[in-house]
């Protein structure tokens, strides 16, 4: 795991720890959850820039790659899924190749509690994302969304 300076890391949970880089002055609370789940790199999956707080028992469920741009804030039980599984009714579900798309989160993103971010989505730059929110598709920069799945209701002033 590359850990960059002023990095205090609490009790965690990784998979691949060399597919994990955690930027300069990151917070991250306890029981976040690394799990990469792709094919062998050398490279990080898992990118946390600078200056970004990760709230207790976040999850990263990552087969492709996830970078969460500097400041952001990501609250507590968060989960990032950046895959699944395919459904065409002509094989069993759990024998097709999952369907892998990166996630981005831009910088000064706010997410509320227990949000949940799928596969191929970028939040935008200063976007706010409600407790509870379901993300299914992108958010641009400074909306503010909510619900399952998420809308947007709002913009940020």
């Amino acid at each position: 795991m590359r850990i960059a300076t002023g990095v205090n890391v609490p009790k965690i949970y990784t998979t691949w720890p060399h597919k994990v880089f955690l930027g300069k002055n990151c917070i991250l609370e306890h029981n976040i959850n690394f799990k990469y789940d792709g094919i062998w790199s050398k490279e990080p999956s898992i990118i946390i820039e600078n200056d970004v707080f990760l709230g207790f028992g976040c999850e990263f469920n990552i087969s492709s790659k996830i970078e969460i741009k500097q400041f952001a804030m990501i609250a507590s039980g968060c989960k990032f899924i950046d895959h699944d599984h395919g459904i065409a009714l002509d094989s069993v579900m759990n024998g097709q190749s999952p369907i892998e798309k990166p996630i981005v989160i831009e910088e000064y993103v706010w997410l509320g509690c227990n949000v949940i971010v799928l596969k191929g989505v970028n939040i935008g730059k200063g976007a706010v994302v409600a407790a509870g929110a379901v993300v299914t598709k992108s958010i641009p920069s400074n909306e503010i969304w909510a619900g399952v799945p998420a809308k947007k209701i709002g913009k940020r002033k």
